[in-house]
C-alpha cells in the first residue's frame, strides 16, 4: 500500500453576515449570552438563491487552482453534507457537472458535523489501496437554511460555509498516519431534523410543527462532545505512541468554543496547539474543519511536516479523529 496525504485545500465562504446583533433584533438573546455559551461573533449567510452545491463548488474550484489540475483528473468526489440541495440526485452529481469532472464517480456522506472527517478516512483508503489517484473531500453545509430563528438556542450557533481538501498518494510515512471513528445511535434523539424523511414525510402538520428545523438538547450534546471528543483524540494518539507534545495542531470540529478547550485541557493540549475560529464562522457543520485549516496555514501556525490532529463530535451521534503528517 502507498500512503496519502493532503495536496491542497479550498474554502469558501459566502459574503452575507448574521451578527449577534442581527440575532438580537430576531429572537430573545444578547450577544453577550451568546459569547459567553459559544464564543461566535457572528456568522455567514448565503444568499437565497445559493444552494449548498453552490458553496461546494466555489470551495472545490478553490482547491483545484490551487493544486493546478483540472476536475478531468479527478477520480472521486466526496460531498460531505446534511443540508443537500435535495434528497436526490445526490449534492455530489450536481457538483461533479458543475465542474466537468468527466469519469469521476462519487457519493454524499451523512454523517453531521463528523462527516468531514470520515470523507478524509474514506478518501485516505481509496488512494492507499491504490484504485485512487486523486479524490476530492468536500465539506459543505447551508445550516441557515434548517433553522429555525424562533428557538434562541439553536438558531446562535449555525452558520453556512464549504472546503474542500485533495487527497492523493505519497511515500510511506508520509501524509495520513490513522483514524479513529465511532457512532452511538442511541443519542439520535439528542440532535435530529426530525420531519422530512420516510418517518415523518412533508406535511402541513409537520411544517406547522416546526419539524423540518434542527433540534437539540443542548445539554446532552455538549456533555457527550467533550467526552468524546478528548477520548477520541486520546485513543488515537495512544495507538500511535503519540502525546500532547508530539501534535504540532489540534483542528477541531467548532461546535462551540467550551467544548474544544474542555477538550484540549484534557489531551494536555497548550492555548496555541489547539484552533479555534468559531467565533467568525459559527458550526457550519462539513465546513468548519476545512475552514480552521485554512486559517491555521494563514496564520502560520501549520507547516510541511507538522502533525495535526482533527477532531469532531455530531448528530447520531458520530465520532472522528484523524492523525496526518501536513505534506504542503
Amino acid at each position: 500500500m502507498t500512503g496519502a496525504k493532503i495536496s491542497a485545500l479550498g474554502c469558501y465562504v459566502p459574503p452575507g453576515l448574521l451578527t449577534n446583533q442581527d440575532l438580537e433584533r430576531m429572537v430573545d438573546t444578547s450577544n453577550q449570552w451568546i459569547l459567553e455559551r459559544t464564543g461566535i461573533v457572528e456568522r455567514h449567510k448565503a444568499a437565497p438563491e445559493q444552494a449548498t452545491s453552490d458553496l461546494a463548488v466555489e470551495a472545490a474550484r478553490i482547491a483545484l487552482k490551487q493544486r493546478g489540475i483540472a476536475a478531468s483528473e479527478l477520480d472521486a468526489i466526496l460531498v460531505c453534507t446534511v443540508t443537500p440541495d435535495m434528497l436526490f440526485p445526490s449534492t455530489a452529481c450536481l457538483v461533479q457537472d458543475r465542474l466537468g469532472a468527466k469519469g469521476a464517480w462519487g457519493f454524499d456522506l451523512l454523517a453531521a458535523c463528523s462527516g468531514f472527517i470520515y470523507g478524509l478516512t474514506t478518501a485516505a483508503h481509496l488512494v492507499m489501496c491504490g484504485s485512487h489517484k486523486k479524490v476530492l473531500v468536500i465539506g459543505a453545509d447551508t445550516m441557515t437554511r434548517i433553522i429555525d430563528y424562533t428557538d434562541r438556542g439553536t438558531c446562535v450557533l449555525f452558520g453556512d460555509g464549504a472546503g474542500a481538501m485533495l487527497i492523493e498518494p505519497c511515500d510511506q510515512g508520509e501524509g495520513f498516519i490513522g483514524f479513529l471513528n465511532e457512532i452511538d445511535g442511541s443519542g439520535g434523539d439528542a440532535l435530529k431534523q426530525p420531519a422530512g424523511g420516510s418517518r415523518l414525510p412533508a406535511s402541513c402538520e409537520t411544517v406547522q410543527q416546526r419539524l423540518h428545523y434542527v433540534k437539540q438538547e443542548g445539554q446532552a450534546v455538549f456533555k457527550y462532545a467533550v467526552r468524546k471528543m478528548y477520548e477520541s483524540c486520546r485513543d488515537l494518539m495512544d495507538r500511535h505512541n503519540l502525546s500532547a507534545k508530539d501534535i504540532k495542531l489540534m483542528i477541531p470540529h467548532q461546535a462551540n468554543r467550551r467544548i474544544i478547550t474542555a477538550a484540549a485541557e484534557r489531551l494536555g493540549l497548550g492555548c496555541d496547539q489547539v484552533i479555534i475560529n468559531i467565533d467568525r464562522y459559527g458550526n457550519t457543520t462539513g465546513g468548519t474543519i476545512p475552514l480552521a485549516t485554512r486559517d491555521a496555514i494563514e496564520s502560520g501556525k501549520l507547516r510541511k511536516g507538522d502533525i495535526v490532529i482533527f477532531a469532531a463530535v455530531g448528530a447520531g451521534f458520530t465520532v472522528g479523529a484523524n492523525l496526518w503528517r501536513w505534506e504542503y
